[in-house]
């Protein structure tokens, strides 16, 4: 089997601060690096470091940030479909605290003109196991990629983050969501407006899980340091898997490492979904103890290597 990523890819401007600043408040950064990220990325850049074979799918422009992000990607073994444009590589302007706390602001650039995917991109999809997506590029292309993987019997992944209102016909083409806690919220509101919201604990990430199965066959509702909920329609089952304490350094790209881990351990055993979100799991404890997005996304031998002495 193989996996496709299609999603963004941005340069990230890194400023750590002492705090995170209010509205209309000045603070000194503490630090700066630049370093390759975008959901996109980050996610590919996790299922390549985590074993398997992957293509990415993007849009990027002509530019030296460009460049940067070329090369990230065939260091890490990346099968490059990145179109090259004229318009300014994406960038995020990130801030992390000193509890590892962080905002990120995406300037989307050529990202957004991420439209109308052609033959070979189509190609790679159809041939692919695994197709994994975010929503960091338009919604469009991500529903026209979902559709076409469905119908050609490739396994299909939504990350649906940044979380946005999603149609039907999407949801219809997804055999697994992946969404935190606030994302489940939001989703769940938007296929039952007359529900109620509560706070997310370990139970109620169950119940939300189980509403959410009823428009996807399989959910993973993440939970920051407590872990992730697994929920199957076909089975019934609900999975508690959970998190590894760690102290984290820079919690910023830990979900999409927990996606592209979890992606690349589906490759390899694509029956098995709680183990593959402990593997996730693994992975995403990993990245926190380090700074950056891609720098931070740890290898396979780290994994295993990880859970064989735990």
């Amino acid at each position: 089997m193989s996996a496709v990523v299609l999603g963004s890819a941005n340069l990230d401007l890194v400023y750590g601060v002492e705090r995170i600043p209010s509205p209309g408040e000045t603070v000194l950064a503490t630090s700066f690096a630049s370093y390759p990220g975008g959901k996109g990325n980050n996610q590919v850049t996790a299922v390549a470091r985590a074993g398997a074979h992957v293509a990415f799918i993007a849009s990027l422009g002509t530019d030296a940030a460009a460049d940067l992000l070329l090369a990230s990607l065939r260091t890490a073994g990346v099968r490059d479909l990145v179109r090259r444009i004229d318009e300014p590589t994406g960038t995020a302007l990130i801030t992390v605290d000193v509890s590892a706390e962080n905002t990120i602001i995406v300037n989307s650039g050529a990202n957004a003109s991420l439209l109308d995917l052609t033959d070979t991109e189509l190609s790679a999809i159809e041939e692919a196991g695994l197709l994994l997506l975010q929503l960091e590029t338009p919604l469009a292309t991500v529903l026209d990629a979902a559709r076409h993987a469905k119908a050609a019997g490739t396994f299909v992944v939504l990350n649906a983050a940044p979380i946005r209102d999603l149609p039907q016909e999407l949801l219809d083409s997804v055999d697994l969501l992946i969404v935190n806690e606030h994302e489940a919220d939001r989703l769940a509101t938007q296929l039952d407006p007359a529900r109620t919201s509560s706070p997310v604990t370990v139970d109620e990430a169950v119940r939300l899980a189980g509403e959410l199965i009823r428009s996807v066959p399989a959910v993973i509702l993440t939970l920051g340091s407590e872990g992730a909920v697994v929920r199957e329609r076909d089975s019934g089952s609900a999975t508690h898997v959970p998190g590894i304490r760690v102290t984290p350094v820079d919690t910023t790209g830990a979900g999409d490492t927990f996606c592209g881990a979890l992606v690349a351990a589906l490759d390899r055993y694509p029956s098995d979904l709680v183990d593959a979100t402990r593997f996730a799991t693994v992975a995403a404890a990993l990245s926190v103890q380090r700074a950056g997005a891609v720098p931070s996304i740890p290898f396979e031998k780290e994994i295993s290597d990880f859970r064989a002495t735990h």
